[in-house]
């Protein structure tokens, strides 16, 4: 499990839903939509400090060629490590904000040349991201 510390800077709130901004180091921003309001969740307030959850399997790797894509949270980083099996990889990317890891197809590694030291984006769609108080 993906875990990254922040503090909120921007709430949005629509139903039971929230689209929360969370401000990490490096000057980064990632963004998640939960099912909590600031009436339910007192934690979802301004400047709350909050880690930012997501699995290895929910990050995804591309190369450093600005994606076109609906993906919202994409951090540029360095493959610091290959894991490689007979079918998944894991990778450990390098980031202003610290590690991400990421679990990917073998195909994939090899499709995008993957090594270390290849620059990367790491990217986590917004519904992906748990937020917890800390």
């Amino acid at each position: 499990m993906n875990r990254l510390q922040g503090h909120i800077e921007h709430l949005e709130v629509s139903g039971d839903l929230s689209l929360v901004t969370v401000f990490l180091q490096g000057d980064l921003r990632m963004h998640a939509i939960v099912i909590d309001t600031p009436k339910s969740a007192p934690y979802l307030a301004l400047k709350s400090k909050v880690a930012l959850l997501f699995k290895e399997t929910e990050v995804v790797i591309g190369n450093l060629i600005e994606p076109h894509i609906s993906i919202q949270n994409k951090i540029e980083g360095r493959v610091e490590s290959i894991e490689q099996g007979k079918l998944l990889s894991c990778l450990s990317i390098q980031t202003a904000v610290g590690e991400i890891r990421s679990t990917i197809s073998k195909a994939a590694v090899l499709s995008l040349k993957l090594e270390i030291g290849t620059k990367v984006f790491a990217m986590v769609k917004l519904n992906e991201v748990m937020l917890s108080p800390l």
